[in-house]
C-alpha cells in the first residue's frame, strides 16, 4: 500500500518519505551491463519519439505518444544513473526525488521531474489529454535532463571500465 503523500513540499522530503516507506532498494553491486541496456534502450524510446513527432500535425493526439515515450526516456536514463549510488525503486516519484536529493550538482528541478510525472499519469491512468503545447512546454528540459543523464552515465561507465 503507497503511504507516500501526493504532493510533497520538496525532493529530500519526497525522499525521506520514500526510505522511510521502503521504495528506496540498496543494490549490493553496481552492474554496468544492466546500466549500458538501459542506455540503449533509452536512445531506441527516444529515436522512435522524434520518429514520430516528424510525422505529427500540431493537433495530433499522438503527441502523447511523444510525451509519455521522452518520460519513459528520462525515468530509465535517472534509473540507470542512480545504479552507480547502489539505489532502484520501482516508484518514479522515488527515484527522481533520489536523483534530485543525491546529485544537487546536476542542478535538475525537481518541480520540473513533478510536472511531468503528474502529467504522464494523468493521461496513463485518469484520461487526461497531453496536447502539442504541452510537449513543446516541456521539450527542451526533457532533452537536455536526458543529455546531462547520459553525459553522466558515459563519464562513469568509462571509469568503471579502466
Amino acid at each position: 500500500m503507497l503511504k507516500l503523500k501526493p504532493k510533497f513540499n520538496n525532493e529530500e522530503e519526497a525522499y525521506d518519505a520514500c526510505v522511510a516507506d521502503g521504495y528506496i532498494k540498496k543494490l549490493d553491486a553496481i552492474n554496468d551491463e544492466r546500466i549500458t541496456s538501459l542506455l540503449k534502450n533509452s536512445g531506441i524510446s527516444a529515436e522512435s519519439a522524434d520518429t514520430l513527432a516528424k510525422t505529427l500535425k500540431q493537433g495530433d493526439e499522438k503527441w502523447m505518444t511523444v510525451y509519455t515515450l521522452y518520460y519513459d526516456v528520462l525515468r530509465i536514463c535517472t534509473e540507470a544513473f542512480l545504479l552507480f549510488n547502489k539505489i532502484s525503486s520501482s516508484n518514479h516519484l522515488c527515484l527522481f526525488s533520489a536523483l534530485c536529493t543525491k546529485h544537487p550538482e546536476l542542478e535538475l528541478d525537481w518541480k520540473f521531474f513533478e510536472k511531468i510525472r503528474t502529467k504522464r499519469n494523468g493521461a496513463n491512468y485518469y484520461g487526461e489529454k497531453i496536447t502539442h503545447d504541452d510537449w513543446k512546454s516541456a521539450e527542451l528540459q526533457f532533452k537536455l535532463y536526458i543529455s546531462t543523464l547520459k553525459k553522466e552515465i558515459n563519464k562513469k561507465l568509462e571509469i568503471n571500465s579502466e
